[in-house]
Formats: structure tokens, sequence, C-alpha cells
């Protein structure tokens, strides 16, 4: 994989800030990376366990954790966002509440 292309990725979900959700899609394209959302997915995928990276803040454009709901992994992610202060409809998350706008906010 790129390292440029990483890089690009690990900044834009660097800035997104607590309280706030990005799609993949959003995220690649406000990397400048756009139509690449399934690439964000796979870099974000490789992360070390250890990263301080808030992974967790990006979700599918129907404001969804993509991971199997009866997984570990969604349960970690759901457990982030709600400390993170993010509340969720049912499984949903209301993107017009919760999107981040891509800006300082």
């Amino acid at each position: 994989m790129d390292e440029l292309m990483c890089q690009k990725v690990w900044q834009v979900v660097a800035a997104i800030p607590p309280g706030k959700v990005a799609s993949y899609g959003q995220v690649a394209e406000l990397a400048g990376l756009p139509r690449m959302a399934r690439m964000v997915g796979r870099i974000l995928s490789q992360l070390p366990k250890d990263s301080q990276l808030p992974w967790f803040r990006v979700i599918n454009a129907q404001g969804r954790i993509s991971f199997p709901l009866d997984s570990d992994a969604y349960r970690c992610q759901r457990e982030r966002l709600e400390a993170d202060g993010v509340e969720f409809n049912g499984e949903r998350i209301n993107l017009r509440v919760y999107r981040w706008s891509g800006e300082a906010d």
C-alpha cells in the first residue's frame, strides 16, 4: 500500500473531533482519494492494535458500524463512540447530528 496514501488517510482520521464521525467515503474524499472508500477501510484495518488514531470515528455511509453486530470489534467500536458522546438510534448514528463537517469544529 502506498505510504503517501496511508499518510493522507491517517491525517484526515486524526482530525475527526470527539463526538463526530465520518464515513469511509468522506475520509477518502477529504484525503484527496475520491471513490476510494474501500481503500480507507483497508488502511484502517492494518493499524497496529495500540494505535492512538481514532479509527473508531469512521463508519459506513448508512451511519452504521461496518463490523458484524455480534463481533468484539463491533462492541469495541460502539463503546468507544458512545464514550465519545455519539448516540445510537438502534444500530444507526444520525449523520445529520454527528457527521463531521471536515473542518475544525
